[in-house]
């Protein structure tokens, strides 16, 4: 198994209380509540902690987009992964991923990545997300054309990277007279994709017909391996049989000494995490004309986002892995026998947790947890055997 660090980049300072009152983290919670001295200061201890991860070994280091919250402070993921790209020796830079369908122009998306793939000399991975719900409320977005706009801006990049230039494109939502970028990406054709869902049907069918790499995000861990069986089935029927290599879990671990001892340390940050900075209402989640019924209903049912939910919720369905190092251990190896997945995306800081305390987690998981998976895959049979019980 590979370990990513996956960061959200949290304004940690962000004052929960006002949060709760407000009710939602996201959109129309007002930026007075923003301190740049404390956002700076933030700022440079996340990338701190992402340049410390390579250190310890992690695989590589994960970047994300999100607008208009404190919930993650990275509108612009692309500066702050050119602000560590020249930094990072040897593992791999992932943004997961540009919201293509939130853009005007997909080329400055393609133009972005192919310099980022270019400074790491190809040890960048490309995201490509359609973006959560709230993103389309902050960005004026209809949400009824987020496929179509996904759709076209990702034909329109893989071209651009891959077709010389300069060529006409004129699709519905986009127009170019001449797509000729400078630079083209380091990697050939170009850089690894990755595809991160909540768990649309359409989403997970579509990255496997690709065969991209499909990455799950918070959810809990029964209804990971179903996303990913419809990963694996919509491979087969694509006449593309898939691997645990392209399979990739969003998860959040902390370890201590005892497994009390790790929960009462990660409660105050995982619980305002969930049930303050995730928090939105279902129209802003999942606004009209974003996905189909089935999709909705399936992401409603699997998502932890705007449940109250206490830390023991959280590591009794398999969200999150919370414990002694042997506690993390027996429970990855469980959840990766029964998902199938050879990839973590692992979020060592979270919510509102300090820097020393983020540090010392990335320690912990490289030196307890990443050496006992190195050359682990899932068992087969396990999850059979699972089930039968």
């Amino acid at each position: 198994m590979k370990f990513y660090n996956f960061h959200l980049m949290p304004f940690a300072a962000v004052d929960i209380e006002a949060v709760k009152k407000h009710g939602t983290a996201w959109v129309t919670f007002s930026n007075s509540h923003y301190n740049a001295e404390a956002g700076a200061e933030l700022y440079h201890d996340y990338l701190d902690q992402l340049e410390y991860a390579e250190e310890c070994g992690f695989e590589g280091v994960i970047l994300n987009e999100h607008h208009q919250t404190p919930y993650g402070m990275m509108p612009v993921p692309g500066v702050l992964a050119g602000a560590l790209a020249r930094n990072l020796k040897k593992c791999k830079l992932v943004v997961l991923g540009r919201a293509l369908p939130l853009v005007n122009n997909p080329l400055t998306v393609a133009e972005e990545y192919a310099i980022l793939d270019n400074l790491t000399r190809g040890r960048f991975i490309a995201g490509f997300v359609r973006g959560i719900g709230a993103e389309y409320h902050a960005m004026g977005i209809n949400p009824a054309f987020s496929q179509e706009r996904f759709a076209e801006a990702h034909e329109l990049i893989i071209r651009a990277w891959t077709e010389p230039g300069p060529f006409r494109y004129h699709g519905k939502h986009y127009q170019f007279n001449y797509v000729n970028p400078w630079p083209l990406p380091y990697s050939k054709p170009h850089p690894p994709i990755w595809i991160p869902s909540q768990g649309s049907g359409s989403t997970i069918k579509w990255a496997a017909k690709m065969g991209y790499t499909y990455c799950q995000t918070l959810s809990p861990i029964a209804a990971v391996a179903r996303f990913f069986d419809m990963y694996r089935e919509a491979a087969e029927e694509a006449g593309r049989p898939s691997s645990p290599d392209q399979l990739a879990w969003s998860n959040s671990i902390y370890i201590a000494e005892t497994d009390q001892k790790a929960m009462d340390q990660a409660r105050p940050h995982l619980e305002a995490l969930v049930n303050a900075l995730l928090k939105m209402p279902v129209e802003m989640l999942l606004p009209p004309g974003y996905t189909n019924i089935e999709s909705m209903k399936r992401v409603r049912a699997a998502k932890v986002t705007g449940k109250i939910q206490s830390i023991e919720d959280l590591v009794n369905t398999g969200v999150v892995m919370i414990g002694s190092p042997n506690t993390v251990r027996e429970k990855l190896a469980e959840y990766q026998d029964l998902a199938g997945f050879n990839n973590s995306l692992t979020k060592t800081q979270f919510g509102t947790m300090p820097n020393e305390m983020a540090r010392d987690n990335i320690a912990a998981v490289a030196e307890e947890i990443i050496p006992h998976f190195k050359d682990r895959s899932p068992e087969p049979g396990a999850k059979e055997a699972a089930a039968a019980e």
